[in-house]
């Protein structure tokens, strides 16, 4: 099977029409698609096509300072 790239950052990404550029955002979990209609977020068809500016990337890791000491940061 042809696999077509399509993301910026991650080669095995699912498709989602969450961030297909053939989709625009109705409500919260709903996407009006050019193609489809009314479309579930987390749905996919044959036709998406990656918008790199929809996707929101995951929040960065926190760090737990109860866990570290500054020492530890310290360059010398």
């Amino acid at each position: 099977m042809f696999r077509k790239k399509e993301s910026l950052f991650k080669a095995d990404m699912e498709p989602r029409c969450a961030y297909c550029a053939k989709g625009s955002i109705l409500e919260e979990g709903k996407i009006l698609c050019s193609k489809k209609g009314v479309m579930d977020a987390g749905s996919q068809c044959r036709s998406f096509r990656y918008d790199p500016l929809k996707r929101v990337p995951p929040k960065p890791a926190a760090l737990n300072p109860s866990k570290h000491s500054p020492e530890e940061f310290r360059l010398d």
